[in-house]
């Protein structure tokens, strides 16, 4: 009797830790989707792999698609946002930008799937990006600006940019790009290290709310 008791508490146990699990959706684009890499090498694996080091109990799914706007993230958040997804990552907006889509409509994009999480009572973080300089002064502002914005509106968690784990490289443009791939515009398995790290203290926050 006393190995039955002692398999049914085991049992238990174990149930109560994978209750504890928290399942984080990354939501983005090619950036988040890990474009260029190996699957192990992505964004979504590397972050697991960094929070599950530091002692958590966590899932992170890939829910970012290569060439994503606002637009599309905003269409996918509803069915992203399954029962089982206890937190969000929203890194989107670099495709807006490719296409110089209005700053306003991206803004409307990333409240709705601020909303949409908010309905579901899911914590999110969100993580910004900056427009560049040949874009105007007006619409650089305006772009930069909605993320710190609706963080505050929504009450989420804010990263002010993706790359901020690489602001610790110099300024020298061969610094950089020892961290891209060769197209300059997304990271290798290297540059995806530097970004996790960044990201990495601000999703244990996000594991925090979520539990």
């Amino acid at each position: 009797m006393g190995k039955v008791v002692a398999a049914i508490v085991m049992v238990f146990w174990a149930g109560c830790v994978w209750a504890q699990a928290v399942t984080i959706a990354a939501l983005g684009d090619s950036l988040t989707q890990g474009y260029g890499l190996p699957v192990e090498d992505g964004f979504v694996p590397q972050l697991e792999g960094w929070l599950t080091a530091a002692g958590h109990d966590v899932r992170v799914i890939n829910a970012g698609v290569s060439g994503d706007t606002t637009a599309g993230g905003l269409s996918r958040a509803a069915w992203t946002l399954t029962p089982d997804v206890d937190a969000m990552i929203v890194a989107l907006g670099g495709n807006d930008l490719l296409r110089g889509i209005d700053p306003e409509v991206s803004r409307a994009n990333l409240g709705g799937i601020l909303q949409a999480a908010d309905a579901a009572n899911v914590p999110v973080l969100l993580i910004g990006m900056q427009a560049p300089g040949n874009y105007g002064p007006e619409y650089k502002a305006a772009f930069d600006g909605m993320y710190p914005e609706l963080a505050a509106e929504f009450g989420t968690l804010y990263l002010d940019s993706f790359f901020a784990g690489l602001g610790s490289v110099g300024t020298d443009p061969a610094d950089v790009r020892q961290y891209m791939q060769a197209d300059g515009v997304h990271p290798n398995a290297t540059g995806v290290a530097r970004i996790v790290e960044g990201v990495g203290p601000l999703a244990v926050e996000l594991i925090a709310v979520a539990k």
